[in-house]
């Protein structure tokens, strides 16, 4: 059985082979009729997800409020945001789902996250993606158009920078002569790299390049189908990558309430949540990460409920 390869303290702890594993996306929160969260709590509860046994917080990077898009994310700049979890946290992963690439400088990029996994003793997770809200990126004077091409580029030019001293030539974002380093390290072997959906790219080279794949909430049917695809792609590598997904839930208050769908999740009592979740490590998801903005019960309950019925079930270390 291949193995997952050892990278940081967050990483390890999140992946492991054939074990699911359970994380939140930050705001921990329900706003449901709105696009802004209010944050509130936002910090206690980040703090009692990583007290409950979960494995990850997972924030992502949503430059401008787009109303249309539907969802502002947690507002705050993600690499600050996570600066600031770094010292507020012990042992739970710091993940972003995702980083749009062409958004940004990768040299900056490369700093920032190197920055939060050292002062985080190693439990950055770098989620990474092209980016699909198209009025960002005028805003920032980038071709949209060229976002694959870009990502592809910026991708390649943050792996460079974590050897010492890099040489490396990009088209779009300059090149490093090896005569300037760029500090800090990661506190590991390197940031390691998770790329969301395609990215505009080929799965074969996302199985090359990537430390893992995030893809979108699927039926069980076409789940299965993807990761049999990934699975097939990793047996090539010298170590299988992991694969994740998002998860939006709406816990009911009835254990035995059955499925109902919702956006991108279902509503669902603790009793067929676990045999989903069952069937997901079954098929090879590795990590589930609960997007609880659509929960009709308070935030904090349906926490302990999952703490309590839930996570003794799957991979906790």
């Amino acid at each position: 059985m291949q193995v997952f390869e050892s990278i940081n303290r967050g990483y390890n702890r999140v992946f492991q082979p054939q074990r699911l594993s359970l994380g939140l996306i930050i705001p921990i929160e329900s706003y449901p009729a709105g696009t802004v969260p209010s944050l509130a709590d936002h910090l206690q509860r980040a703090r009692y997800a990583e007290q409950l046994g979960f494995s990850a917080l997972w924030v992502r990077d949503v430059p401008l409020h787009v109303p249309a898009f539907g969802d502002a994310g947690q507002t705050y700049d993600p690499f600050t945001y996570l600066g600031y979890l770094a010292g507020q946290t012990q042992k739970i992963a710091l993940c972003t789902g995702s980083i749009a690439l062409p958004l940004h400088h990768p040299l900056q990029v490369a700093k920032a996250a190197a920055t939060i996994d050292q002062l985080s003793g190693g439990r950055l997770i770098l989620g990474v993606a092209s980016g699909d809200r198209p009025s960002e990126y005028p805003a920032m004077g980038i071709s949209f158009e060229r976002r694959g091409e870009l990502f592809r580029e910026a991708f390649e030019y943050i792996r460079s920078t974590q050897g010492s001293f890099p040489v490396h030539q990009s088209s779009d974002y300059g090149y490093l002569n090896g005569q300037a380093d760029v500090l800090p390290k990661a506190n590991g072997t390197k940031i390691p790299l998770l790329v969301t959906g395609n990215s505009r790219q080929s799965l074969s080279w996302i199985s090359e390049q990537a430390d893992g794949w995030m893809y979108y909430p699927r039926n069980l049917a076409m789940q299965g189908s993807n990761l049999a695809q990934w699975q097939a792609l990793n047996r090539q590598q010298e170590f299988a990558k992991p694969f994740m997904q998002p998860f939006y839930l709406d816990l009911h208050a009835n254990d035995d309430f059955q499925p109902q769908p919702i956006h991108l999740g279902l509503r669902m009592g603790i009793k067929p949540l676990l045999e989903y979740l069952h069937q997901l490590q079954q098929l090879g998801v590795n990590h589930l990460a609960f997007n609880l903005r659509f929960s009709s019960r308070k935030v904090e309950t349906v926490m302990d409920e999952l703490a309590e019925k839930v996570l003794p079930h799957f991979h906790i270390s």
